[in-house]
């Protein structure tokens, strides 16, 4: 309501509103005063189909946003098809659990109005700013993402202790945003793996971060939630290796002809595709830069146009074609 009570007071409007989806977007078009102006809703993010740590029960009123905020947009636009079709496809499981709303089916008109448009990464300057060159130890395995359960780091930390007792030699950096107070698996992880770990925790500078990215030589997901992976992305970009799940966004993020060496089906096939590479089977150089190159499709330089035209587009149709 702040928000919208600063937008009403601005003497030039804007002539577009972009929206990210942890706005509740209906309710500011109500109270802006910019009701007539072409809304675009960007979904990084959903509350319609986020996992729940185990004994936790769905607050079906955060769905309810998300859905109030598409319904209210102009444009949907989806950060990768991944997250598009989920989007859709939970919308009447969710409207079926509130069976006080009865709601025309909004799934039609959200499809025609929805977009994908991968999210932009400053993968240029990471990569200038990398170390890009190993310092002849044992190979680095990273952990880049938020220290939560959605990103499932249990798995990840069971199969680095089956290798660890394996006798594998490897070093280990966590790097990523906690909200927890207490990060149980990490702490752990730290207890165990003290000796191995080169970085601990969230890396406040940027240049910092992309150092570590250079240093890294794989990077692993376990996730059980992810639309579209900028992590990953960014780390792929500095050079490391992936290890990824043959699911969520990662087939439709990574290029096709990576799948078969980068995409893992369970634990214990992680496990064993870790264990290759930490014998000293990692891809040749040119090959790992050539993956590296590819990402780059996803920098902002590769992709600014096509939010230009879009947006250029959305302001040039009058707002009954929007709908």
């Amino acid at each position: 309501m702040l928000l919208a009570g600063r937008a009403r007071k601005r003497r030039r409007p804007w002539d577009v509103v972009l929206a990210s989806d942890m706005m509740n977007l209906a309710e500011f078009r109500a109270l802006s005063g910019l009701a007539d102006r072409p809304h675009l809703l960007y979904l990084h993010e959903n509350q319609l189909d986020y996992p729940l740590p185990e004994n936790d029960r769905a607050d079906l009123h955060f769905g309810f946003i998300n859905l109030a905020s598409a319904q209210a947009a102009e444009r949907l636009v989806f950060n990768s098809r991944t997250h598009r079709d989920a989007f859709l496809e939970a919308i009447p499981r969710h409207l079926a659990a509130m069976p006080d709303c009865n709601l025309p089916d909004p799934v039609p008109g959200l499809r025609r109005r929805g977009r994908v448009l991968p999210v932009g990464c400053e993968l240029h300057w990471l990569r200038r700013h990398a170390a890009g060159e190993g310092d002849g130890g044992p190979p680095v395995i990273l952990w880049n993402h938020r220290w939560e359960f959605d990103k499932d780091p249990d798995t990840f930390f069971a199969v680095i202790d089956r290798l660890a007792e394996s006798g594998h030699d490897f070093r280990l950096i966590l790097a990523g945003e906690c909200s927890q107070v207490k990060p149980k698996a990490f702490l752990a992880a730290r207890q165990r793996h003290g000796s191995r770990i080169l970085s601990y925790g969230f890396v406040p500078k940027r240049q910092d971060y992309a150092r570590l990215l250079g240093r890294a030589d794989i990077v692993v997901s376990t996730a059980v939630q992810e639309n579209f992976g900028v992590s990953v992305v960014e780390a792929m970009a500095c050079g490391a290796w992936p290890l990824l799940p043959r699911r969520l966004a990662y087939p439709e993020v990574l290029p096709e002809p990576w799948h078969q060496d980068c995409l893992y089906s369970g634990a214990e096939d992680l496990q064993e595709r870790l264990s290759q590479l930490l014998k000293g089977k990692l891809p040749a150089a040119s090959r790992r830069e050539k993956l590296s190159r590819h990402m780059l499709r996803y920098d902002w330089s590769a992709l600014i146009g096509s939010y230009d035209d879009m947006v250029s587009g959305l302001l040039a149709r009058p707002a009954k074609e929007n709908h």
